[in-house]
């Protein structure tokens, strides 16, 4: 030991920061997994929302679709390709269990997790913008609360936001977590 001797009773704190480390990638894992699953889902379920209403006969329906609207097209894309990015970050978050001290590849996620999560904010933010005019309307525009008449729909697009809104909150933790490791080193 170079200098400095350990007095009797005295332990090195290397094995427990090496444990907070470890401790640390095992949660950025744990919070990947959470926000993979929230994005998939959230695509999933806004991908697949239709939703068709007679009106008068059974000739003629009205139809909703995802589709219709380029801002839940929107959605399901950022969506989708933040579910991808999170799939391709997972055998780096592996790697940080096994190599602990790793500090580009740390640096390097906090950059990309930073952009996915404001890819994921705008096709959350307007999805919501237009969900809320579904469920309420808007008078001045002669814009109709749909949410009366298809209802499934609504639902169902109502708990894509949610989905997705959860795994922004696991992005924003990613990345203060990510940035605590890197702090520590």
């Amino acid at each position: 030991m170079k200098g400095e001797a350990i007095e009797q009773g005295e332990t090195s704190r290397a094995p427990m920061a090496r444990g907070i480390n470890r401790g640390t990638s095992i949660l950025d894992l744990i919070l990947r997994l959470l926000a993979l699953i929230g994005t998939l889902g959230s695509a999933i379920a806004m991908g697949t929302t239709n939703e068709t209403l007679p009106f008068f006969t059974q000739f003629i329906q009205f139809k909703a679709e995802y589709n219709d609207l380029p801002t839940f097209t929107f959605f399901v894309v950022a969506n989708s390709v933040v579910c991808v990015y999170l799939v391709l970050s997972i055998p780096l978050s592996i790697v940080h269990i096994i190599k602990t001290r790793a500090r580009y590849s740390r640096l390097i996620l906090i950059f990309f997790d930073a952009a996915m999560l404001a890819l994921l904010t705008a096709g959350a933010s307007a999805a919501a913008a237009i969900v809320y005019l579904a469920h309420k309307g808007n008078v001045r525009a002669n814009w109709f609360a749909i949410c009366q008449q298809f209802n499934s729909f609504c639902e169902r697009i109502s708990g894509s936001l949610i989905g997705s809104f959860a795994a922004i909150i696991m992005m924003i933790l990613l990345i203060f977590l990510s940035a605590f490791a890197l702090a520590r080193h």
